[in-house]
């Protein structure tokens, strides 16, 4: 199967068919304390967040999602507007497929178009890297899109799903630690919805890497993706609920704080506000999404996404003021408690 086709299947799949984790996030285990005496003013609460040096209107990266076949180019020219219009930071989906077809580089070059101001990260899968990436790739990589940032998805486990996926990972760590010395712009590591470890973010942050997404277990299974595509049921693929909790990996990597200056990002079921507050309480910088917004976007378009943004925006300024902070800075661990 080509590459076009499997992501054509993986946007299908993952805007109307059931390849959630029955495993929880996490962020269940926890409820909000609330405040009666905030002593703020609703007017004086403010959304606005700091990643990788800008300020941003939301403490949300829109996660990296589709790219390389011809419909894809129409959701991330509206995803990227979207970001322009509204300062969110976004990512591309991997571009691999870009390093080997270069008639595909229009789906993703134009969201610089769409978006000439937003942040925007390119992509490229850690296999993709062992033995090395040349310095024109590199470049193709980050200029096709005027890339702010480069994102290095690691997805060992969707890749073994897939019968047309890769089995070799050895290398994959010196590869990304070839990447930090040769880019420009600062290194992301995701994972695609398993988890990042605390070891793991330890071995990343010592080759690097700027900032990790920990993309944990919760949300989307890539495994179970991959499982329901027509031409692949394995019955002896029994991994769709393999992965760490998207709140144990944040624990594990916020302990890192100690000894290492990097930014964190919880992804893996953010699917609100509430969900996204209690991860920066935990010690995450932003929080990332994929599914929520690519639904709203297949749907319905810009406006779609447009009505889930607002909704989200309402809701944690809401959240915000009952806990009696003024900007998402201000949340940590005393606004939480064990149910």
């Amino acid at each position: 199967m080509s590459i076009k086709q499997r992501k054509k299947d993986h946007v299908s799949l993952t805007t109307s068919g059931e390849v959630d984790y029955q495993t929880e996030t996490g962020f269940q285990q926890y409820r909000f304390i609330h405040n009666a005496l905030p002593e703020v003013d609703i007017g004086d609460v403010s959304t606005e967040a700091r990643f990788l040096g800008r300020n941003f209107a939301f403490p949300l990266f829109i996660s990296s999602m589709t790219g390389g076949y011809t419909d894809a180019g129409a959701v991330n020219a509206i995803i990227a507007r979207f970001c322009e219009d509204y300062n969110l930071p976004f990512g591309v989906g991997s571009q691999r497929i870009i390093l080997e077809d270069d008639s595909t580089i229009e789906s993703f070059s134009v969201v610089r178009k769409e978006a000439p101001n937003a942040f925007i990260a390119s992509n490229i899968g850690g296999a993709q890297l062992v033995g090395g990436l040349a310095a024109s790739q590199v470049n193709l990589l980050i200029d096709s899109i005027e890339a702010d940032a480069i994102i290095v998805h690691l997805n060992p486990l969707q890749e073994l799903m897939q019968p047309e996926g890769d089995r070799k990972f050895k290398g994959v760590e010196e590869g990304i630690s070839q990447l930090c010395t040769q880019s420009p712009v600062p290194v992301i590591v995701k994972e695609t919805g398993a988890g990042i470890s605390g070891s793991v973010a330890k071995r990343l942050l010592d080759v690097g890497v700027k900032v990790i997404d920990v993309a944990g277990a919760g949300g989307t299974s890539w495994a179970k993706v991959e499982n329901e595509r027509l031409s692949n049921h394995d019955p002896d693929n029994d991994f769709n609920d393999w992965g760490i909790p998207t709140l144990e990996c944040v624990k594990q990597v916020n302990e890192l704080r100690s000894d290492y200056e990097f930014e964190l990002i919880a992804s893996g079921g953010i699917r609100s506000s509430h969900d996204l507050a209690k991860a920066l309480c935990l010690g995450a910088d932003f929080a990332a999404s994929a599914q929520p917004v690519i639904r709203a976007v297949v749907n319905d378009g810009y406006d779609g996404l447009e009505r889930l943004y607002k909704s989200w925006c309402k809701q944690f300024t809401t959240i915000l003021l009952l806990l009696g902070c003024e900007q998402p800075k201000d949340l940590n661990r005393n606004h939480i408690q064990s149910k």
